[in-house]
């Protein structure tokens, strides 16, 4: 066992009950350095929590020791998959009692990212329609959730197995992405792109005009001909983060989480190849 992180200024320390991490976090050059590119290993990985605040750094606001939070931890610091973290207050938000640790901690990436592409950045209004990529997904079932919630039309992709799961999760339609041709789709007025490379430059060209393409996966490849096209990095957001447990508290969202384990077999989770089906969380307080 380490020694317990210190709070800084502005910082929480935060007891871990569950966190959630992006099994690409290893591949990521914040994982590894700084943002002045200075080498920090040994790293923590995982970046979402849900937790007790059980320090208080100088200059915090908002926040108590005791309080249930959950939230989006730095990508440049030691991350949630621990016993203890130390974050930015202002990264964290309330966790109601009704929602447990393992949702709470299922949350902030999936649903920020969602949130931000769709309403930030994609500017969603009522009776769009938006192509949702990886709908089965952790991502792209909130996408699609919160989409339908905002009055939109939505059609989700993914492989042939994902079909109901997609449906489930409140797409108005199905598309295979290893049968169906993109271009039957039409035109829509927004694509959440969580995949990239050909079926970036495929969905591009069904942007209407005036649309938006909205990617997680790096720099755009393809533009949208009349349409705006953007890259985004989540960022953690403690109004955001409280819009979106309240929808999960009074049903209109529903978490996405596919294994659960525990911090002992938390490596061996990290290291699992294969499709993972939903959002993989590490359960470190029973």
């Amino acid at each position: 066992m380490g020694p317990e992180p210190q709070a800084a200024i502005n910082d929480v320390v935060v007891q871990v009950y569950a966190a959630g991490f992006v099994n690409t976090e290893l591949e990521w050059r914040s994982t590894w350095a700084d943002r002045r590119d200075r080498d920090r290993t040994p790293s923590i990985p995982g970046h979402e929590v849900a937790g007790l605040v059980i320090a208080l750094g100088y200059g915090t606001t908002g926040l108590s020791v005791g309080q249930r939070v959950f939230g989006l931890a730095d990508w440049h610091r030691d991350g949630t998959l621990a016993e203890h973290v130390a974050m930015e207050a202002r990264n964290l938000a309330p966790l109601p009692g009704d929602v447990d640790f393992t949702v709470g901690a299922s949350l902030p990436i999936s649903g920020l990212t969602a949130w931000q592409g769709l309403f930030q950045h994609g500017r969603l209004q009522a009776g769009q329609s938006v192509l949702a990529h990886g709908a089965a997904g952790a991502v792209g079932s909130m996408v699609t959730q919160l989409a339908r919630e905002a009055g939109a039309y939505v059609i989700g992709t993914g492989r042939a197995a994902d079909r109901q799961k997609t449906l489930d999760f409140g797409a108005n339609e199905f598309v295979d992405l290893g049968s169906d041709p993109l271009e039957d789709i039409g035109a829509v007025d927004l694509v959440f792109d969580v995949i990239g490379g050909d079926i970036q430059k495929r969905s591009a060209a069904l942007i209407r005009a005036g649309g938006t393409m909205v990617t997680v996966v790096g720099p755009v490849k393809a533009r949208p001909a009349e349409g705006l096209a953007v890259d985004f990095v989540v960022e953690s957001d403690r109004a955001q983060l409280s819009e979106i447990v309240q929808r999960v508290r009074d049903g209109r969202l529903r978490a996405n989480i596919g294994k659960v384990s525990t911090l002992d077999d938390a490596v061996a989770t990290f290291n699992a190849t294969g499709r993972r089906a939903g959002k993989t969380v590490i359960r470190v307080l029973p």
